[in-house]
């Protein structure tokens, strides 16, 4: 009786510890260098098979920029005066249409009238069109496009080699902004470079950029990513005092648009 007792009691435990590693099995794995993997299996929702998390940050789309001036680095597109879209409909193409921005950020929809789109990106202006149009269809379905706009541009001014306007065509920073527009000049204060940032139409940001100690010390990782429409201006005599936000009129002090 005792013996049987005892066997009974072994068997317990042998079961109990089969099914602690199990448990355990399925909650982490160790990969080939000895660090700890949590399993998927352990959780639900987003984070299970992780499709969710990735589409939502696809290509970085308006996503967190650069700290030093609070931009996004993958801002989508947002549209302009002067910009041209084309609206289809998909069971109504006699509503189909390609319009221009006018200058006061409006256009004229055809039957639906007057909408303001200046600073909507895509997937805001379809929805716009498509509430403009519930009056007249269910559900509309609509296809936006962007068929032309203003390209992304930057302005480098100043003692600089070849002063001007320049495409954006790709991630920028304002040293390499400074290369594209011919180089530093011998009377150029490459200490103080300024980089103008527009707040709104009528007020800009001004940020101080030590350049010439970035490039001294070969650490450039403070050098700030361009934005469409930033300024940069290299001066000749050294800035004692700028404040940081200024109006447009007062860019004439250091930005001479002869220039470009």
């Amino acid at each position: 009786m005792r013996v049987s007792i005892i066997a009974r009691f072994a068997a317990v435990a042998l079961f109990t510890l089969e099914g602690c590693s199990a448990v355990f099995a399925q909650g982490s794995n160790n990969d080939l260098n000895g660090n700890q993997n949590t399993s998927r299996a352990g959780f639900t929702g987003a984070g299970a098979g992780g499709s969710n998390t990735t589409a939502e940050k696809a290509g970085g789309a308006d996503g967190l920029g650069n700290p030093l001036l609070g931009g996004q680095r993958h801002p989508l597109y947002r549209l302009q005066p002067s910009d041209v879209v084309e609206i289809d409909f998909v069971v109504a193409p006699e509503f189909n249409q390609t319009l221009t921005v006018q200058p006061d950020g409006y256009i004229m929809l055809k039957d639906a009238g007057t909408v303001e789109v200046q600073g909507l990106n895509l997937p805001e202006f379809r929805a716009v069109v498509q509430k403009a149009y519930r009056g007249y269809l269910h559900d509309p379905e609509v296809a936006v496009a962007l068929k032309d706009f203003e390209r992304p541009y930057f302005i480098v001014g100043g003692q600089v080699g070849k002063p001007g306007k320049y495409e954006l065509r790709s991630d920028t920073t304002v040293a390499e902004a400074v290369q594209i527009a011919g180089g530093f000049t011998q009377q150029s204060k490459h200490s103080q470079v300024v980089l103008f940032r527009r707040v709104n139409d009528d007020l800009v940001e001004t940020h101080l950029m030590n350049l010439k100690k970035m490039l001294n010390e070969r650490s450039l990782k403070e050098d700030a990513q361009l934005r469409p429409g930033d300024m940069v201006f290299v001066p000749q005599n050294s800035i004692s005092k700028i404040a940081r936000f200024l109006d447009k009129p007062s860019l004439s002090m250091y930005m001479n648009s002869t220039q470009f």
